[in-house]
């Protein structure tokens, strides 16, 4: 089936509404992208900031009349900001494809570390015997393609998370958990029980969704809010946000660390790192020098025993 597109330049504050008027004209779908290079690295709490220009763009499965309503779009546009031009929409058909086909065929297993597999669901997995992480990138939150969460699997594949002899069992906090892909990897890895919080409903069921598919036991992976964490502290700590909640939640994030316990954060910019270690030393973590991936960093410590 063929599809029309419709493409429009806006600045962020007629979003919504122009988004409202192409759904009520019937668009199967509505995506908003940047026009330039200005990536929004680390919006406000609680905002979801648009870029300067904004590329609208509305999906039809209804090819007919469309110059009738790109009318009826602009008319409707001047009623509501008539001191403001009606932003030029272009339109163009798309060949019939097969769109799920070619959107699957973008992921690829990727390697983290030296056992660890991300392994998209669809795929087979390319070494059956290392670590093979299921993970279905259509949802959100993170599929480990990010430099930060490739930086963290690496971290958590090197920090030997299955106990040994008499040493205690691992447990691991995973702050901010989002799609779940850390504390599974910690999980495969070797780590006894993994606690991931999050403050977004929508990331827990992602969480939820990602163990069930990788057959995570409900009584390893326990997921809620950061409010209901009590007071337990871990063994290991992880948290892949970015640097402005990092510093500001130091104190409750460093607090979970356990004596001996260790700690790697990540969604931090390179310029970023000195402010976040500094935050985190005055919670008494003894942290590291920062690994740079791709202008993004991790940075890891350790509570003394």
């Amino acid at each position: 089936m063929a599809w029309l597109q419709l493409k429009a330049h806006i600045a962020p504050e007629q979003a919504e509404w122009l988004e409202d008027l192409l759904l009520a004209e019937g668009a199967s779908a509505i995506t908003l992208q940047d026009a330039h290079d200005e990536p929004v690295f680390e919006p406000d709490l609680g905002t979801t900031p648009l870029w300067r220009e904004t590329v609208l763009t509305g999906l039809y499965d209804d090819l007919e009349g469309v110059d009738a309503m790109i009318e009826r779009v602009q008319q409707a546009w001047a009623a509501q900001a008539p001191d403001d031009p009606a932003p030029q929409i272009d339109y163009e058909l798309l060949a019939d494809r097969d769109w799920e086909r070619e959107w699957m065929d973008g992921f690829e297993p990727l390697k983290m570390g030296s056992r660890l597999w991300i392994v998209p669901s669809w795929h087979e997995a390319p070494d059956p015997d290392a670590v093979n992480l299921l993970l279905d990138p259509g949802l959100a939150f993170g599929t480990g393609t990010h430099p930060t969460t490739a930086l963290c699997l690496g971290w958590l594949d090197d920090a030997a998370l299955a106990p040994t002899g008499t040493d205690t069992p691992v447990h691991v906090l995973d702050y901010g958990c989002g799609s779940g892909i850390l504390a599974i990897a910690a999980l495969k890895l070797g780590a006894d029980v993994a606690v991931g919080v999050d403050i977004d409903s929508q990331a827990l069921q992602a969480s939820r969704d990602n163990a069930e598919r990788n057959e995570i036991d409900d009584a390893r992976f326990i997921l809620d809010y950061p409010e209901k964490l009590g007071q337990g502290v871990f063994q290991v700590v992880v948290a892949n946000i970015l640097a402005g909640p990092l510093i500001e939640l130091a104190p409750q994030i460093a607090r979970r660390v356990a004596p001996g316990g260790r700690i790697a954060l990540s969604g931090i910019l390179s310029a970023q790192a000195d402010s976040v270690l500094d935050a985190y030393r005055a919670q008494g973590l003894v942290m590291e020098e920062p690994v740079e991936k791709e202008g993004w960093v991790l940075l890891a410590g350790q509570r003394r025993a």
